[in-house]
């Protein structure tokens, strides 16, 4: 396996060690939380610790970040090597400086989200940040399949990461407005759905994937007619 196969590695063993237990530690926390508020309501006794709350969101923020992390660094594989093997750099030096600056202004925009306390700030970063995920995505050599975009691996990793960027923005409103709290589940119960879908399909595409030596021989196929010659 070539240093390149490596690279391409990176992006599922992160989410495979990192990102998904993360998941289950935030839906654990969520459903802690929620058990915690109806007993708290129904002025019953919980054994549910005081602080549940608090873990919730401090895991869910770190979540959120990773995810997007993670979309921005599946993204920077095929852009890069797409870059170096068209050979952009001596022909259109302009694309590749604009490429690195939407990553720099995209990851800035999400810091500042993380900082932001004023509601218009919030959306402003939020905005800026899914838009930079959204135009890195449209780059050239991100495979989206979108001939099957309904089960593209691309598309539900986009819509889960502008999920998280939402639910980092609109943090600070569900402790005062029972709607917001009621968008927040619900935002995140689409997420999660999304996140199972990347599950499926993040392993399809890995079975898809030739090692770098056989792209020549496996591109050759003729895919529609499943043979080759």
């Amino acid at each position: 396996m070539d240093t390149i196969d490596l690279l391409r590695l990176l992006h599922p063993a992160i989410a495979v060690v990192f990102v998904m237990p993360l998941i289950g530690i935030t839906a654990y926390y969520s459903l802690q939380t929620r058990q915690r508020r109806f007993a708290v309501m129904a002025k019953e006794k919980s054994k549910i610790p005081a602080n549940v709350g608090q873990e919730h969101v401090k895991i869910g923020r770190i979540l959120a970040a990773s995810v997007v992390g993670l979309a921005l660094l599946g993204i920077a594989h095929p852009i890069i090597k797409t870059l170096i093997r068209n050979n952009v750099w001596a022909e259109n030096p302009f694309q590749v400086v604009f490429i690195a600056l939407m990553y720099v202004l995209t990851i800035a925009a999400l810091v500042l989200l993380y900082r932001a306390r004023p509601k218009a700030w919030r959306a402003t970063f939020a905005a800026l940040s899914s838009m930079g995920l959204i135009i890195l995505g449209c780059q050239d050599g991100v495979f989206r399949r979108g001939y099957e975009w309904f089960v593209s691996h691309y598309y539900y990793g986009i819509i889960a990461s502008i999920l998280m960027i939402v639910s980092v923005a609109i943090l600070p409103e569900i402790y005062t407005s029972r709607a917001w709290r009621r968008a927040h589940v619900f935002l995140n119960v689409v997420a999660l759905l999304f996140f199972i879908g990347q599950g499926v399909t993040g392993t399809r595409d890995l079975l898809e994937i030739p090692l770098s030596w056989q792209e020549p021989y496996i591109y050759q196929c003729d895919f529609a007619n499943k043979t080759c010659g």
